[in-house]
């Protein structure tokens, strides 16, 4: 086994990934702050030099899916071989190891700060009225809806495409380049940089999410039965979780991730939907319709709105809102990409373009935007009529990974029998329901990511050694729990902050992916804009012309 390890290791992207790695969670033990003021100065300068260049890029992504769906280039398939997995299951792993750990964690949450704090783009709506519900909601949809998902499709599209469709082109993230780099540079140094730069992202954005997720259950377990969690505590939390994950990825994509996957997808449907039934139900219905057609009617508005400060009479503080949201979001998403696109390619193959661009940013957005609307509209609904309080997260005192047990402590079912009533706290049974998710969410998140990276260390090996894949389980696992320790002294903060510092350069990453697969299915699929002898700068000579025309003229004669 250690032989095995020692031979499918590239050992450039492995031992640099390993070091940088480890050096952060070696510097975060040392001396916390000095780390803390040194990420938050680059990320203040990344979100004012390039907040702009994310939102755009972002954007136009969405939309060259979207043609990738309805155009010629659809039909474009990755490799020759029939799919490896059902549709169902192609679509279930694709969502739980895409984002869904956020989403089950930002569910219950983010459409409250947005009841409280409305986007500045909907000037004159104020916080805490009716209004505000609808909008909030709205805000929520287009958050977490196509633009996240766009940029983890098009890195899958992009690597599978390439290393499915030419020869000794390996599956990994530098791949997704192969007509900008040459197929012969790929194991140049700017390909070595690529692979480097995506161990240190995913292992930085996946393990803040992970944090997000393991404090959730720690808090679940202080929130529901007293019990108080210390820092030894979370320690055998993650380790548990961690065991859970390694042996579901070592185990590997159709034993573990598979079987898990499918099995997040139902518990998910059953507790958004018994949410739908016990909570307002009209009232949700009405409520996501008209924040459904919000969000497609100022998609575009809200997809490149940047408040137009602080330069000239721009609104700073809108700025600010949207750099703390959106941008957040999206460079949180783009640090996810590497992996999450990595793990998309490999479970891809076989699969046409405009299925994996389908799947990816149309049928998970069919799961998420019922599930913000059910569990975020309830929410909404129990703050605005006094049913929850949630004013403590709202203000800040109280974090928001609470917001589910309390939304779900508040719901009740009432039977009414023959004249009689009778009421079921069926909140307890969600609150069980939704650790579980928690957990196994968690777990699919991270063995997928764990497998990505692993894959990314090996040179592009689709079944990495169970040495590899346990190495950075342990690794994964090890700053996660740093995450969740060192939450309280503002550390946390501070990993997302890197998250963002290692998202950004990807934003350009799935930019010139994007230009990748125009360049490439132009050459060799239907021109869909200009013919092949179209000439974009200069003009032919008046000579060439006219010799032109005398020679066809001759050929006439």
């Amino acid at each position: 086994m250690v032989e095995e390890f020692r031979d499918e290791i590239d050992p450039i992207v492995f031992a640099f990934g390993a070091l940088i790695t480890l050096g952060v969670i070696v510097a975060f033990f040392i001396s916390p702050s000095a780390v803390e003021s040194g990420i938050s100065s680059l990320n203040d300068q990344l979100l004012g030099a390039f907040n702009w260049a994310m939102l755009l890029i972002v954007f136009l992504i969405v939309l060259f899916l979207l043609f990738l769906i309805v155009g010629p280039w659809g039909g474009v398939k990755l490799g020759d071989e029939p799919p490896e997995y059902s549709f169902l299951s192609f679509f279930a792993m694709l969502y739980s190891a895409g984002f869904a750990a956020g989403v089950v964690f930002w569910g219950p949450t983010e459409a409250l700060f947005y009841y409280d704090s409305p986007s500045p783009l909907f000037n004159g709506v104020e916080g805490g009225t009716a209004e505000a519900m609808t909008i909030a909601v709205q805000q929520t949809l287009f958050h977490w809806a196509l633009p996240q998902l766009a940029v983890f499709t098009i890195m899958g599209i992009a690597i599978g495409y390439f290393a499915y469709n030419y020869d000794n082109v390996p599956l990994r993230v530098s791949s997704a380049l192969t007509p900008i780099l040459g197929a012969d540079n790929l194991d140049g140094p700017a390909a070595k940089v690529v692979d480097i730069l995506a161990v240190f992202a995913t292992i930085g954005g996946v393990a803040t999410s992970l944090g997000f997720i393991g404090s959730q259950f720690v808090t679940g377990l202080d929130y529901q039965w007293g019990i108080n969690m210390g820092d030894l505590g979370i320690l055998l939390v993650v380790t548990m979780m961690t065991l859970l994950f390694t042996t579901s990825m070592v185990l590997g994509v159709d034993k573990g991730i598979r079987r898990l996957s499918n099995f997040n997808m139902i518990l998910f449907v059953v507790l958004m939907f018994v949410t739908f039934i016990v909570g307002p139900t009209l009232f949700l219905v009405l409520l996501g319709t008209q924040a459904f057609g919000g969000m497609v009617t100022d998609f575009v508005s809200m997809s490149l709105f940047t408040g137009a400060g602080p330069m000239g009479n721009g609104n700073m503080g809108a700025t600010g809102w949207m750099n703390a949201w959106t941008v957040f979001y999206w460079a949180w998403a783009l640090s996810w990409s590497p992996f999450a696109g990595l793990f998309i390619a490999r479970i891809s193959k076989g699969r046409t373009v405009r299925e994996v661009a389908f799947t990816g940013i149309v049928a998970t957005s069919g799961a998420t935007i019922p599930w913000f609307t059910f569990v975020g509209g309830t929410a909404v609904w129990a703050q605005h009529n006094g049913i929850a309080d949630f004013s403590a997260v709202m203000s800040g005192e109280a974090g928001a990974e609470v917001s589910g047990f309390i939304l779900f402590e508040a719901l009740n079912f009432t039977l009414n029998l023959g004249g009689a009533s009778m009421t079921v706290p069926i909140g307890s049974a969600l609150i069980y329901a939704f650790m579980i998710l928690v957990t196994t969410f968690f777990v699919t998140s991270a063995d997928s990511s764990t497998l990505a990276v692993s894959m990314m260390t090996t040179g592009g090996k689709a079944k990495p050694s169970n040495i590899n894949r346990i190495f950075w389980g342990v690794v994964l696992g090890m700053t996660a729990a740093i995450l969740m320790i060192l939450g309280g002294t503002g550390s946390a903060n501070t990993l997302q902050q890197a998250a963002i510092i290692t998202g950004t350069p990807f934003a350009f990453v799935c930019f010139l992916a994007m230009l990748s697969l125009i360049r490439d299915f132009s050459k060799h699929y239907d021109q869909v804009l200009l013919q092949d002898e179209t000439v974009l700068w200069g003009s032919s000579s008046e000579s060439d012309r006219s010799s032109s025309i005398d020679s066809a003229g001759a050929d006439d004669d």
